[in-house]
């Protein structure tokens, strides 16, 4: 099972201190946390892709090709790219080019952003949200399948003849999940090309994003991908974390209560009594993460967000230390006692893709008749 964190970039004040990063600080943060989630044993690095301010991340691709540099076995990531904004062809080139940098180390989650302001920005109708990503993502899949492309849409110019340049590593694409709070067609979309689902449920009660899980795994099975049981599911999460819990509550709550993502809302209490959220000790994550095996299913990817809401650099790497040394391994070892027979441990990478391609090519040259 993957483990890892993801990153919205935030800039936001301490609390308390009064003190706000600059952006060239708050961007060498991110990649310093990145290259020490690597260091405690992480397996996964994301960032979200933002236009608007307190954010920062708002070229992933050129930060994940910076870590792809620094880094020699994360894989590299996003919590979100805008299909509904980003040109596909861009999106094609860019994450071959990393896919390249990276040795593979690259996969993508594509979503449809949670700032509406975004699409008049970008020359699109937030009202058509639905159509462009169905469009664009179709588009982006042949940009990857096929090494020369004719197509027609109604939200791009057409392309006759065109080649998308690097072709993607191995003649494979990176691996697609597709990340939805809110959306059943994201989940449909998902599940019809047999594609990861990610819930990044850190904001509703458990039970929405049941629902959207549920219906992706259902149609995962219907398109003849596997069991809904075998479907490639992610998770979001929250944590923050200190030997004791008392200490974790008292040092958090302020970050909480001033936070851009959910402060001036819920309580503290009544957030993680609601939410993925967990503040407390290493022992307590431990029992809440575990929960969403039991809610949702057996599951591929965890990530957890830890590095926003102003706390500061030396925090979360004392944060990413009690992840890596005293959640993560007790995670792994019983998650995988729960797991039941026949279900996916993992979600696809690019070593397995490539095997999985090789061997079906295999299976089609046996299966010749001789002489054909």
């Amino acid at each position: 099972m993957q483990f890892g964190i993801f990153t919205v970039g935030d800039v936001t004040p301490d609390p308390t201190t009064g003190r706000t990063p600059t952006e060239a600080e708050r961007i060498r943060a991110m990649t310093t946390i990145a290259e020490h989630a690597e260091q405690v044993g992480l397996d996964v690095f994301a960032t979200g892709e933002h236009h608007n301010r307190p954010f920062v991340p708002s070229s992933p691709t050129t930060m994940l090709g910076y870590l792809a540099g620094r880094t020699s076995r994360l894989l590299l990531s996003t919590s979100t790219t805008l299909i509904t904004t980003n040109d596909p062809v861009k999106i094609a080139e860019d994450f071959a080019m990393l896919q390249h940098l990276s040795d593979g180390r690259t996969d993508l989650m594509l979503g449809r952003g949670n700032t509406g302001a975004v699409y008049p920005w970008f020359g699109q109708d937030i009202t058509k949200s639905v159509e462009l990503t169905v469009e664009n993502y179709q588009l982006l899949r042949r940009l990857w399948d096929e090494d020369v492309v004719d197509w027609e849409g109604r939200f791009r110019a057409p392309l006759q003849g065109f080649t998308s340049t690097p072709r993607p590593l191995d003649g494979v694409a990176p691996f697609v999940w597709h990340g939805s709070i809110r959306t059943p067609e994201v989940a449909e979309i998902a599940a019809y090309f047999g594609d990861g689902y990610f819930a990044n449920n850190i904001f509703w009660p458990k039970e929405h994003y049941a629902r959207l899980i549920s219906l992706y795994r259902e149609r995962y099975a219907h398109y003849g991908h596997g069991t809904p049981e075998q479907a490639i599911v992610g998770l979001g999460g929250q944590v923050f974390m200190r030997r004791n819990s008392q200490d974790a509550v008292r040092e958090f709550r302020p970050y909480f209560d001033q936070a851009p993502v959910y402060g001036h809302g819920p309580s503290l209490e009544d957030f993680t009594r609601t939410t993925p959220l967990t503040v407390g000790s290493p022992e307590q994550v431990v029992e809440k993460t575990l929960t969403f095996q039991e809610f949702f299913g057996d599951y591929q990817r965890q990530l957890f967000l830890m590095d926003h809401a102003g706390l500061p650099l030396k925090t979360v790497l004392e944060q990413l230390d009690l992840l890596g040394e005293e959640v993560v391994p007790v995670l792994r070892k019983e998650f995988e006692a729960r797991r039941a027979p026949g279900v996916p441990s993992d979600p696809p990478t690019h070593a397995t893709r490539v095997a999985a391609r090789d061997a079906a090519r295999r299976a089609a040259a046996e299966a010749q008749p001789a002489g054909v």
